[in-house]
This record gives structure tokens, C-alpha cells and sequence, in this order.
């Protein structure tokens, strides 16, 4: 089977929205768009090898698609002035498959892209019972939600900035079904980032305390 992991960028106050950059996504006023590149630093760069390690396929919301689809491409292209992660990541991105959230495929121009169609929860679904490469989240708050809700989340990877940033897109959300994971592995990069991966383990479970 596959697994659908979350790949996520995340302050301390759940928000995902723009860490890449200014004008990443402005949406309902977001100004604090790269909010991620004071945190850089080696730990989180080989958090990130680890996270895309393994042969992967995408499934992006169509906000995410569309932002990756005006940046990656022309990355790819490049041959001079980007960094070899850089370059690696757009070689990849480009040639795998994108799984998107939306109707439309018209509006799907980058080669290798795949609408979800009419019923993502069981398309997703599907995807996940087929032997092949893991289904890798990034971004994509709404499609997260609702993955979260369906209880189709496998794996988590969150690198947790030591930051509040006090409105923004959010991880998780009211409707997120109630679920136990469990640390996998752990790191703390030189700038106080958190690098958390967590493996589903079933059903929440209660006791007391006294």
C-alpha cells in the first residue's frame, strides 16, 4: 500500500500559509509570507532529504498546484543559478506524479498533473491501496483538512518553527478525526526548530491520570 504522509512547514500556532516566500500566497492579507527562511539550516535540510528520500507521487490542493506549477517548472529548466537542492527538488517535482483537488483539468498544464475528480476523499482512497510510491502532502490546507477528517492520513512530518504568527491557513482544524500517532523521530535544528515525524497508531486512547 501507499501511504499519504503530510510534509508540512508549521508555526507553533498551526499555521502553514507562504513560508516559502513574500508573495508565495497573500490570501485574506497574509503578510508574513517566508516566514520559514530565518530557520534554514543544515539539521532542516537533511529533515527534508529524509522526508523525500523515497520514490514519491504529490497530492497538492489547487492553491499549492498552482504556485508550484509557476515556480518548478522554470527551476527545472535553469542550468545556472540555483543550488543542487534546488535543482534536485524541481527535477523531482516535475517528474513525478501531481494528484490535484480540483474539477477542472484544463487548468492542469504541467506535465505529469492528475485531477482527483469528482470524489477526492475516494480517489485518495483508492490511490492508497495501490502498491506504488507514497503520496507526499505539502502545503494544500484544505485538502489536508479534509484527508484529516477521512482518517486517510498515514504519516506526518511537521517541522515546527519557534514562531507565532497569529492568523494564516491553518494544519488542523475542528473537523480533524481523532487520531493517536507516534514519534517516529525527532531532531532540534540550531535555530529551535522542531523536526517531528509521527507514524498513525490508531484510535485516541483515554485513561486517568489519578
Amino acid at each position: 500500500m501507499r501511504k499519504v504522509i503530510l510534509v508540512e512547514f508549521i508555526s507553533i500556532d498551526n499555521v502553514i500559509q507562504a513560508p516559502g516566500g513574500p508573495d508565495e500566497d497573500t490570501s485574506d492579507g497574509f503578510k508574513f509570507g517566508g516566514w520559514l527562511a530565518p530557520f534554514f539550516d543544515q539539521a532542516l535540510g537533511e529533515a527534508l532529504e529524509i522526508s523525500y528520500g523515497q520514490p514519491y507521487d504529490l497530492l497538492l490542493g489547487k492553491k499549492t498546484y498552482d504556485i508550484f506549477a509557476g515556480y518548478w517548472p522554470k527551476v527545472a529548466a535553469q542550468t545556472e543559478g540555483i543550488s543542487e537542492t534546488d535543482r534536485k527538488f524541481a527535477l523531482e517535482f516535475d517528474a513525478c506524479t501531481k494528484y490535484v483537488a480540483t474539477h477542472n483539468t484544463d487548468s492542469l498544464k504541467w506535465k505529469n498533473s492528475k485531477s482527483l475528480g469528482l470524489s477526492v476523499t475516494q480517489e485518495v482512497d483508492k490511490l492508497r491501496k495501490e502498491d506504488g510510491k507514497n503520496l507526499l502532502v505539502i502545503g494544500s490546507s484544505k485538502l489536508a483538512h479534509t484527508l484529516l477528517a477521512h482518517d486517510l492520513v498515514d504519516e506526518m512530518h511537521l517541522m515546527i518553527a519557534p514562531i507565532i504568527l497569529g492568523k494564516g491557513k491553518r494544519l488542523f482544524d475542528e473537523n480533524s478525526r481523532p487520531t493517536s500517532f507516534k514519534l517516529n523521530r525527532s531532531a532540534v535544528s540550531t535555530t529551535g526548530m522542531l523536526l517531528m515525524h509521527y507514524l498513525r497508531d490508531g484510535e485516541v486512547k483515554t485513561g486517568s491520570v489519578a
